[in-house]
């Protein structure tokens, strides 16, 4: 009897552990899970655009620099980039 006892304790103090309680309640307020998912959502979205913004100036610097140098294989590429931007921007088809 003692040691299921001590197995029924070690079966205890593990559920505690993972907090097997608090997942049950957030289950049973749906309106708390909504507004928990809403908000990560909405902040995993603004770290992507964020980090997108700055992975997208990181690159369009390093090609400004690499169209500074005028490297001839590169530097043609960089100019096809650049009027492919500029018709997309007027609206016309390349």
């Amino acid at each position: 009897m003692d040691a299921l006892e001590k197995r029924l304790q070690k079966v205890v103090s593990e559920m505690e552990r993972s907090q097997i309680a608090d997942y049950v309640q957030l289950l049973n307020r749906p309106f708390s899970l909504m507004w928990r998912n809403l908000l990560g959502g909405t902040a995993r979205g603004v770290g992507i655009a964020i980090g997108f913004t700055f992975f997208a100036a990181t690159i369009l610097y390093v090609l400004q620099l690499l169209g500074a140098l005028n490297l001839p294989i590169i530097g043609d590429y960089i100019a096809d980039i650049v009027r492919i931007v500029q018709h997309q921007l007027e609206g016309k088809a390349y």
